[in-house]
């Protein structure tokens, strides 16, 4: 194992938080960066659905995502769950048979790898899962009992804290303004918005939708996709749902003990017409009611436009830039679910030198520097 490094983690959303976080136990010094607070960003803006169903575009960013589960699971084991951990499975269920045979084929994927799905009609799950929720009784439900869902803002909170009782350092509020190298190209300084500089040996770019600006400040270019998604949150106490759910037309989550989360691709793809965030907060609202009518009468409490942090190919980039000594990246979409094991897997890598084989098809040299 290397000396402990002093590391820059800029970006402290989810995947930066797991970074500095399983840094910092393992003996290195930390410094979080944020122009914002910890998990206030895009995590706290997230759908925040912990799963590998929705990720079967390839064998190894599926079996990636598992990992990520898996290390949500370990994690809830060593700092305790309260708070941030709601591992109470996911439901999925359609309107429209071209979307249902969709969703039943991938379900026969996902068995044929061992993950496991089970099958309900629409009477059994108001029955014994969700009593709140309007569905016909004859429909096919899928339910994925491993997955969950994690109130991300929490979850960072409680591992900067940890990290910082262990002597790392956060500076919120603070932008970086540049990333200084020496002659031989590696990196030994970040320049921060309030006129300070530090020195430095290992930065991380986990800069979530601000990751290409992060990049470009060493002469990186990352490219990234631009799909902003709408998130509204509805007041409601009792929350009338138990877990997180893909309805027909909206996906929607409880947020804690008074609010519920909405979200839907159809109403993302309105965002470009012009349609005002407040207005698509009401489309939200309208059909989650159609759901669970006991939405209807509940407040839309706040409402926002987040921009997914998204690589260009759609995988994570996460590792180093061989070509840029001591830059390392930590861009993904999907950081809910990946933050845990992308946390463990890269602070490892910084400090041996070894890489995972989860790694391996993620590798940051895939976009040219």
């Amino acid at each position: 194992m290397k000396r402990p490094e002093r590391v820059a983690v800029i970006g402290v959303g989810v995947l930066g938080a797991g970074v500095g976080w399983n840094l910092s136990r393992r003996g290195a010094e930390v410094v979080f960066i944020d122009a914002g607070g910890p998990g206030e960003g895009v995590t706290n803006w997230s759908f925040s659905w912990v799963n590998a169903s929705n990720k079967t575009v390839s064998r190894s960013y599926f079996d990636l995502n598992v990992a990520g589960m898996r290390a949500h699971r370990d994690l809830a084991k060593v700092i305790g769950p309260d708070s941030w951990w709601y591992p109470s499975g996911h439901l999925r269920w359609a309107d429209e048979p071209t979307a249902q045979a969709r969703f039943l084929k991938t379900a026969e994927l996902l068995a044929g790898w061992g993950y496991r799905v089970e099958e309900y009609t629409g009477a059994e799950v108001r029955r014994r899962l969700e009593p709140a929720v309007t569905m016909p009784g004859e429909a096919r439900v899928l339910f994925y009992p491993d997955e969950g869902w994690v109130h991300g803002r929490h979850l960072v909170r409680r591992l900067v804290h940890e990290a910082v009782a262990s002597g790392a350092e956060l500076r919120s509020g603070i932008a970086v303004r540049d990333i200084g190298t020496g002659g031989d190209g590696t990196v030994r300084t970040v320049a921060l918005s309030d006129g300070s500089s530090l020195d430095v040996d290992v930065v991380v770019n986990a800069a979530g939708p601000g990751a290409a600006h992060v990049a470009g400040l060493i002469a990186r270019h990352l490219p990234m996709r631009a799909e902003p998604g709408v998130v509204t949150r509805i007041s409601c106490a009792p929350v009338p749902i138990h877990r997180a759910m893909h309805a027909p037309h909206i996906e929607m989550r409880p947020d804690g003990d008074a609010s519920v989360v909405l979200h839907s691709r159809e109403i993302d793809a309105l965002i470009d017409t012009g349609e005002e965030p407040g207005q698509l907060a009401r489309l939200l609202h309208e059909s989650a009611r159609h759901v669970v009518p006991e939405l209807g009468g509940s407040p839309v409490a706040q409402v926002r436009t987040a921009h997914r942090p998204i690589p260009a190919d759609g995988f994570p980039s996460v590792g180093p830039v061989p070509s840029l000594p001591g830059y390392y990246e930590a861009v993904t979409h999907s950081g809910i679910t990946l933050g845990p094991v992308i946390g463990r897997l890269l602070a490892a890598e910084i400090l041996t030198g070894e890489r995972d084989p989860l790694l391996a098809d993620f590798h940051p040299q895939r976009f040219p520097p």
